[in-house]
């Protein structure tokens, strides 16, 4: 079953778990004399689902996979599906053209894949060309390039499958059309350390599968986003020898709840306890608040960033009369995230959601607390 239900998620995914550590780094080294609020917080994202610092730990202590999964995602089961399916990720956009290599065949046309051709767009129609610009062929509004093993596309990447180059308006969607395998084999990589454990990547192999047969974004040409949108997908330059094995060891096993592939959220860092749900959205069944004590080896487990007066002024500026004085939490999740805080300014006071507190203050998480001091 396809679902928008990805939308909060994606919203919350930020970077990388490789940049994560150079972030905390950078809020720790803020200068203590020059503040006069302090936020202690925990966690790195949403909270929702699982959490990969916690699933790490349980790899290092034994677990297997489907155990991690289970601990995550309440009354869910693994299952493995049927034949193949494939997915389409939008790689980005030109306004014009797109150059590849590695392709056999496109446009009805067989092609040499040490040559390098290129899609170009003519208003609603797509062209393909030689390298030099000579015409070869009309596509209608969408050229496929297939390939025997692997596509380069210029300026972009590696990816196994198809490339679709797709006229929309004054754009060309470039597209990875692909075996979801395949998919999983160029995310898994780039959203988790490959020297984790091998049952951690197990686990997240078949959330990241989940998720991207869950999932559409609602794109004209295409399903999912290769960014923080959907998920990181980098395309053969980011397979590993120990993710591709993580994926082939789980083969099309998906979690499903109620015969349904679920969204199988996951964040960074839960700071501890998970979330059951997205501000604003929906109870889940199958998400639920559980305590996730191996969070202690993410670098941002607990956190401390501070603002001067001036600073929490400005970013806060929008949304409090005046100058601020104090913030009052109103609601807490269950984890116990921020739902809703009242600002109260020398000028009055105001109703904020926890999540505008926490991009207006570029905050890891909205599990936090304020202390001014003066």
């Amino acid at each position: 079953m396809r679902a928008r239900g990805a939308a909060a998620a994606n919203a919350w995914r930020g970077a990388s778990l490789a940049v994560l550590v150079l972030l905390a780094l950078a809020a720790a080294a803020a200068p203590a004399d020059a503040s006069s609020w302090v936020v202690k917080g925990a966690g790195y994202g949403h909270g929702v689902g699982m959490g990969a610092y916690g699933a790490y730990g349980y790899g290092r202590h034994g677990w297997g996979y489907e155990r991690i999964l289970g601990h995550y995602y309440r009354r869910v089961r693994v299952e493995r599906r049927s034949g193949r399916d494939r997915v389409r990720v939008l790689l980005g956009t030109r306004s014009e053209a797109v150059a590849f290599d590695g392709a056999t065949r496109a446009c009805r046309r067989r092609l040499r894949p040490g040559r390098t051709y290129r899609a170009q767009r003519r208003g609603s129609r797509v062209r393909l060309l030689s390298a030099a610009g000579k015409r070869l062929a009309g596509c209608g509004g969408r050229l496929r390039a297939n390939g025997g093993g692997t596509i380069r596309v210029h300026g972009i990447g590696t990816y196994r499958g198809a490339l679709e180059a797709v006229a929309d308006g004054d754009r060309l969607l470039v597209v990875n059309r692909l075996d979801v395998e395949d998919y999983v084999r160029g995310s898994l990589p780039a959203e988790v350390f490959p020297s984790w454990p091998k049952e951690t990547l197990r686990a997240f192999a078949v959330a990241i599968r989940s998720i991207a047969l869950s999932t559409d974004v609602g794109g004209r040409a295409f399903d999912l986003y290769a960014d923080t949108r959907t998920q990181v997908y980098g395309g053969v330059g980011v397979e590993s020898g120990r993710t591709n094995r993580a994926t082939r060891s789980t083969g099309r096993r998906v979690l499903t709840y109620r015969g349904d592939v679920i969204q199988a959220v996951y964040s960074s860092s839960s700071g501890g306890r998970t979330e059951s749900r997205f501000p604003g959205g929906p109870k889940v069944p199958y998400y639920e608040s559980v305590k996730d004590p191996y969070d202690r080896y993410s670098p941002l487990h607990r956190w401390t960033v501070r603002f001067s007066q001036r600073e929490i002024d400005a970013r806060l500026g929008p949304y409090v009369n005046g100058r601020l004085r104090r913030i009052v939490v109103l609601k807490r999740g269950d984890s116990p995230r921020i739902v809703t805080a009242r600002l109260i300014g020398s000028g009055g006071r105001s109703k904020v959601s926890g999540d505008t507190l926490r991009l207006a203050l570029g905050l890891y998480s909205s599990w936090a607390r304020f202390d001014e001091r003066r």
